[in-house]
């Protein structure tokens, strides 16, 4: 070995012994002749000594930042004012007996330590420097360690770490494959995996019991700004297993994984069904970090000689009313963002009145009676100085959406109840209609299975089945997806069947699967939690990038590959494929 020790981990518990470090130049002065190079690995820095004296000082003296040295010298104790407490090599430096410069560098595009301020291009091209920053590596470490609690966590309660196949065929529900076309059968193509989903349901067929892996999905989808088109997943499947096991099983893992960053989880996480979640905070992803909740008016206005919420009303439409904490005091422009950000939602309009000293001020509150005013403040619980804002339309979906998109920006301006909030979202839709193709679709996963008590109305009502399917939300982000499958081939075929898959279509994409299942698959659930999602939460990034080792930009590029590129003709050629150019 090169070196005994890394940079970090020189304490003064090792006063006097000899040690030798190796790692990079992070910067370096000259007091009065002696030369103080402070010394960086991935574990931190410290302070190397090297005095006129030794036949080294010059070597060492035309050292620039990033060289990469060898120093071994003894550890002593730095003078008294030269102590740095807030350093964990503080106390100490290395007198250096002997060193060696092992390369040079260039000048460099950034500082190292400065990197996270450089445009994310910049950084992604040169991902090498960018990686070298104490932050960037404390993000890759906290990612390995829960990683490592996932596999702890789960081996300890029985899972198999299976590893599934890359190179598969294409299943096109939901995001688009990335194909991958085969050299040795021209015109044919393999699909890398968007999920395990198929191969994971077989292996509970096959009586693994209890399945998970780290898994690598790839989805080609529209861009996005943090989003990846691959990414790792923590993947589980279980048999025998109900809805409840499958949450205490993950709220069992989430603790582990928050205990690697120093942080203690309170189970069992609340409940919330799609309905109550649309209902009260216009989301099915809904920060519960913050009280604040939506209220339906629609009874208050039943009677309005408000024309719009009249007209709504007789459509069967939705009225809903949110509270703007101390809005009073908001400007006409503060508002008019707040009506444009609605708009990009969905909304035609929004509807605000003041509550000061008293009294509904604001250009819509002539329209209403005060005991309407009065009764839709009683509802969200205004007070003096606050504002309530009032959203309709005919579809009931349509106002959620933009009354919880206005949710989502009033709770900035509020106190967070908790770091954490934890959410089971619940009883998703089954399905959803396209109008556009005359069909039905997956709302999330085709292999979920529908409510049992709703299952006799699956072709009679598909709009009103209701399904195993669940999310786990944090702080208004989802973490993960799941559900209890189909364990019966007939079930899942009457499901696709109204997605328009015609039994031997359905046979051709998913015939590996219902063959399966016919052949005696037990009652199973499972869900993928998203590594990614989860470190970046727990690191405080706001982006996945900042805690994947090789990104690629929002725009699906690599900067630092330069990928994707053109490939020579030759290559294409054997593939039987040619580049038609528009």
């Amino acid at each position: 070995m090169k070196r005994t020790n890394y940079c970090g981990d020189v304490t003064a518990s090792l006063l006097g012994t000899k040690q030798t470090l190796c790692g990079w130049v992070n910067s370096y002065r000259n007091h009065g002749g002696v030369l103080f190079i402070d010394l960086r690995d991935r574990s931190g820095i410290c302070q190397v000594v090297v005095e006129p004296s030794k036949p080294f000082f010059n070597e060492a003296s035309a050292v620039r930042n990033e060289y990469v040295l060898q120093v071994t010298g003894t550890v002593q104790r730095r003078i008294e004012g030269a102590v740095n407490k807030n350093m964990k090599t503080g106390e100490i430096e290395v007198v250096a007996d002997e060193f060696k410069v092992l390369n040079t560098s260039i000048p460099l595009p950034f500082d190292v330590d400065k990197s996270r301020a450089v445009a994310e291009e910049i950084r992604l091209k040169y991902r090498y420097l960018d990686l070298r920053n104490p932050k960037m590596f404390a993000n890759l470490l906290l990612r390995h360690r829960i990683a490592q609690a996932a596999r702890r966590y789960l081996d300890a309660n029985g899972f198999l770490e299976v590893e599934t196949p890359i190179l598969t065929r294409s299943t096109p529900e939901g995001a688009r494959d990335y194909l991958v076309p085969s050299r040795v059968h021209h015109g044919e193509f393999y699909a890398l995996p968007q999920s395990p989903q198929m191969f994971k349901q077989t292996l509970m067929a096959s009586g693994i019991d209890r399945y998970f892996q780290l898994a690598r999905c790839f989805r080609d989808e529209d861009l996005r700004a943090d989003r990846q088109p691959e990414h790792t997943q923590i993947d589980m499947e279980m048999s025998f297993v109900t809805i409840d096991d499958i949450h205490e099983m993950v709220e069992g893992l989430m603790k582990e994984i928050f205990k690697t960053a120093g942080k203690e989880l309170k189970t069992p996480f609340p409940k919330l069904s799609f309905h109550d979640a649309m209902e009260k905070y216009g989301s099915d992803k809904p920060d519960l970090r913050y009280t604040l909740e939506m209220k339906n008016v629609n009874e208050i206005f039943k009677n309005t000689g408000f024309k719009v919420f009249k007209d709504i009303l007789t459509a069967n439409g939705a009225i809903r009313a949110l509270r703007g904490e101390k809005g009073a005091a908001y400007s006409r422009g503060h508002l008019d963002k707040l009506t444009e950000l609605v708009k990009k939602n969905g909304a035609k309009g929004l509807v605000w009145i003041k509550v000061k000293d008293g009294k509904f001020e604001g250009p819509s509150a002539k329209f209403f009676t005060e005991e309407e005013l009065k009764a839709v403040q009683s509802a969200v619980c205004a007070q003096d100085g606050d504002i309530i804002f009032i959203g309709s339309d005919v579809k009931l979906h349509t106002c959620q959406i933009f009354m919880g998109a206005l949710r989502k920006e009033l709770v900035k301006e509020l106190p967070q109840l908790s770091d954490w909030a934890f959410v089971w979202i619940t009883n998703f839709p089954l399905l959803e209609y396209i109008p556009e193709e005359d069909r039905w679709d997956a709302a999330h996963n085709p292999f979920t299975a529908p409510l049992e008590e709703d299952l006799p109305n699956l072709e009679k009502d598909p709009a009103s089945i209701r399904s195993y399917q669940f999310d786990l939300v944090l702080n208004g982000n989802e973490l993960a997806s799941g559900s209890v499958r189909n364990c019966r081939r007939e079930v899942q075929e009457r499901i696709l069947a109204l997605m328009k898959h015609s039994k031997e279509e359905a046979a051709r994409r998913f015939g590996m699967l219902l063959n399966a299942l016919e052949a005696g698959a037990p009652p199973h659930g499972g869900i993928g939690l998203g590594l990614d999602r989860i470190t970046a939460l727990l690191a405080g990034e706001e982006s996945i990038r900042e805690v994947i080792a090789f990104p690629k930009t929002a725009q699906a590029v690599c900067p630092l590959t330069e990928s994707p590129n053109t490939v020579d003709d030759i290559q294409l050629k054997e593939l039987g494929i040619s580049i038609t150019k528009e």
